[in-house]
């Protein structure tokens, strides 16, 4: 069959909007119509060229519907409505098994994105990977059944894009990587859709302070209504203010990076906030992946009993953690309707990139419908 994509030719170049050929499913796969899906910052380093081979075709946050299983899937019909999940889940791996899938053994060589005998797009007879394997700005993509999680139809599929990836990374690195406390004082450095949802996942789990820091004024302005007591465009004001309202740690419990390009004068400024047995998490990825970007006081961590770690997909485990959130939401206890502050036709997603790029979305949304 034949479906519009957005693809990355080469390095630095826009998104070319073109139709491309897509096989149907095998053993294990599903055809899934993706009716959104999000633009997120990763999608800019797989632009760089940090993130795989091009060509290829772009997107790893998308929801949809079901519309063809292949042999032996089993958990997923014709019809469901489905979030995307850019790591796979096995299920049987010891990562898997002990409660960690978002480190699942078998996304290092998820069907799609390394062996091109599992690719189903082409483009003018080549093979052609997806990003993470879902390749979410293609109307219709064959993806594995291990990164499809079934979710309520009642759930807008505009939200459950978002979710997909912006809202668990950054809920989960304050839930679960930061184990924010009650009474915490919690630094969120990045107000784009990770940040965001950082402080609000702070903020549900008790923290006494939320501060957020961006350098766009712009950004903060959202800041609040996600939870953020307090809004600064730089370390130095907010430092003395996490002293002020924190003393005896003489600084933050938790710093969290959520920034697009995580570089090393972001890392040391982050670590400059932090106070005695404070929690340091990098949430946001460098443009170059294997950038040393942490330059540390090593000795005075230890003083300080301090704990620096990373977080990938917040460290949350998506086919558990994906309809937890949009019971939440729909109970009305969190905000994820507010994330989408723009949709976009795929013929337009230059500009939804662009606009990111400017930070005047917390999350831009393509609507392929």
């Amino acid at each position: 069959m034949k479906t519009q994509a957005a693809l990355m030719l080469a390095p630095g170049e826009d998104w070319t909007v073109t139709e491309i050929d897509l096989a149907p499913p095998q053993a294990g796969e599903v055809l899934v119509e993706f009716t959104h899906a999000g633009l997120c910052f990763s999608d800019e380093h797989l632009r760089h060229g940090g993130l795989g081979d091009l060509p290829a075709v772009g997107g790893h946050e998308g929801a949809g519907i079901i519309r063809e299983v292949g042999e032996g899937v089993t958990g997923l019909a014709v019809g469901d409505h489905v979030a995307a999940s850019f790591i796979p889940a096995c299920g049987r791996c010891d990562w898997c098994v002990t409660g960690h899938s978002n480190l699942c053994s078998s996304a290092a060589n998820s069907p799609g994105t390394a062996d091109p005998a599992t690719f189903r797009f082409s483009h003018d007879g080549e093979p052609v990977p997806a990003n993470c394997g879902l390749g979410t700005f293609a109307r219709y993509s064959v993806v594995s059944a291990k990164t499809m999680v079934k979710v309520n139809p009642v759930v807008p599929l505009e939200v459950v894009a978002v979710v997909s990836c912006g809202v668990l990374t950054g809920w989960g690195a304050a839930v679960h990587s930061a184990e924010v406390r009650v009474g915490d004082t919690v630094v969120v450095i990045g107000a784009g859709g990770v940040g965001i949802n950082a402080a609000q996942g702070a903020k549900f789990a008790g923290a006494r302070h939320v501060v957020m820091i961006d350098m766009n004024p712009a950004k903060l302005e959202f800041a609040r209504q996600f939870g953020a007591t307090a809004e600064f465009t730089s370390t130095d004001e907010a430092g003395a203010f996490v002293r002020s309202v924190n003393p005896v740690a003489d600084g933050a419990d938790v710093v969290i990076v959520a920034t697009g390009n995580t570089t090393e004068p972001i890392v040391t400024a982050a670590y400059g906030l932090l106070g005695k047995r404070g929690r340091l998490v990098l949430a946001g990825m460098s443009q170059d992946v294997f950038d040393k970007n942490v330059q540390l006081p090593g000795t005075q961590i230890i003083f300080k009993e301090q704990t620096i770690k990373g977080t990938i997909y917040g460290s949350c485990n998506p086919r558990h953690e994906i309809p937890i959130i949009l019971d939440l939401y729909a109970q009305g206890r969190i905000k994820l309707d507010e994330l989408v502050s723009a949709q976009y036709a795929l013929e337009d997603i230059n500009e939804g990139f662009a606009d990111l790029r400017a930070g005047k979305n917390l999350r831009g949304v393509v609507a392929h419908a």
